[in-house]
């Protein structure tokens, strides 16, 4: 089916499968509590369909999956420099009941691996998310999942739950990387395997770590009110110890609150977006300056950064656009620095500045090409863009869609 709706855009492709259910605009309109003059504009690219909340709306009232609106690219494309196709073997991993149930296994004969050089191979898969090579990410992850299963039915004590506490964060790393690839489904399966681990290990730091990543997964498959209330229950359980917490613990829950943020913004709860971005800012303040921590990149850039993305989703183009333009990102990560240049995009496309759009787009690629590709913003504008073209589309514009493969 993909294959009939790669070249459209959102808009195009909620037309599609509108007349593919033979209903009318008023129907579907009112199905989404629209005008028909408004999914008449969506539907012929006079209006950005560029808000998450929206587009899932739309994708309910036509009973098809968000994917086939997002037009997520198909996972025999996700490959590595070498060819190999990585996320497969991903989800081989994650379907693994073998490791999962050690009665399946009986006994091991093989020396358990080293904590030190798991902690290390952890650290490099999460640094290598935050650098945007998510290929790389993909092809070490089964290996390492495999490593840290076998070391936890290896070692007992303290090193049982050192080894748990580094499952539950290598789950963490392959929900993120899945929820980035469009693998909601895959991301959610691996933030429950993460749970299950952290719940072990008995460090508050990494239950709230992996417990942002339930929440994330529950954002990204569109449970928006589930993620705020997990996100709010979570909170409160860190909160309770953050009278003498580490800089670590600080930065998870601040991290936290951002994905409640974005849930709320997407729920049109302007309320609650407020209040965890309040909490964010106060934590943000308290740490004092811009950190990783926990491979967070949390501290007030980043809060700032997220007063932008909950702008934007909540319609307030001109507020995000403002700030958006100001913002600072060059201490921060990659990947974080390239989702807040998607989002000025979008902004500066929706005031119909394309030539400024385009080069924040171009300007991301360079950094994060990986990102850019697999991100539905990126597919979605390039195609907009195009659609409004009169002439014929820039070289720049043209190769980029190429690149993008959306056309």
């Amino acid at each position: 089916m993909k294959g009939m709706t790669n070249t459209l855009t959102i808009g195009e492709r909620v037309k599609w499968y509108r007349l593919r259910r033979g209903m009318p605009q008023e129907v579907l309109a009112d199905r989404v509590g629209r005008t028909v003059d408004w999914l008449s504009k969506i539907e012929n690219n006079k209006i950005d369909l560029d808000r998450l909340s929206v587009i899932r709306a739309l994708a309910d009232a036509l009973d098809v999956h968000l994917g086939d609106l997002l037009n997520e690219p198909s996972l025999v494309e996700w490959t590595t420099d070498s060819g190999q196709q990585t996320v497969p073997a991903l989800r081989s991993a994650l379907m693994n009941y073998r490791q999962l149930t050690p009665v399946l296994n009986g006994a091991l004969d093989v020396e358990p691996p080293d904590l030190r050089q798991l902690r290390q191979d952890v650290a490099g898969v999460w640094d290598a998310y935050q650098h945007s090579k998510f290929g790389f990410v993909t092809n070490r992850l089964p290996i390492l999942l495999t490593d840290l299963h076998v070391a936890v039915q290896q070692y007992d004590g303290q090193q049982h739950q050192a080894a748990q506490g580094l499952l539950g964060l290598t789950y963490q790393a392959a929900a993120s990387t899945l929820t980035k690839v469009g693998e909601t489904d895959l991301a959610w399966i691996a933030s429950d395997r993460g749970l299950q681990a952290a719940q072990e290990c008995e460090d508050p730091v990494v239950l709230g770590s992996v417990l942002r990543s339930i929440s994330h997964s529950l954002l990204s498959n569109g449970e928006y009110q589930q993620a705020i209330e997990t996100t709010d229950k979570a909170a409160r359980l860190l909160k309770t110890r953050l009278d003498r917490v580490s800089p670590d613990h600080l930065s998870v829950y601040g991290t936290l609150l951002f994905v409640g943020a974005m849930a709320a913004a997407r729920a049109e709860d302007r309320r609650m977006t407020k209040a965890f971005l309040d909490g964010a800012d106060r934590a943000a303040q308290r740490l004092g300056q811009d950190a990783n921590y926990m491979w967070t990149a949390f501290g007030p850039t980043n809060v700032a950064i997220h007063r932008v993305s909950t702008a934007m989703e909540l319609g307030n183009v001109k507020t995000a656009l403002d700030l958006g333009a100001q913002i600072d990102t060059s201490g921060l990560p990659t990947e974080r620095r390239v989702r807040h240049a998607l989002e000025v995009a979008r902004g500066y496309s929706n005031r119909a500045k394309t030539d400024e759009a385009l080069g924040t787009l171009l300007d991301a690629e360079q950094l994060a090409p990986e990102q850019v590709k697999y991100h539905f913003l990126s597919r979605q504008l390039v195609l907009t863009w195009i659609r409004r073209q009169r002439t014929k589309p820039s070289f720049e514009l043209a190769n980029l869609a190429k690149r993008l493969k959306v056309t």
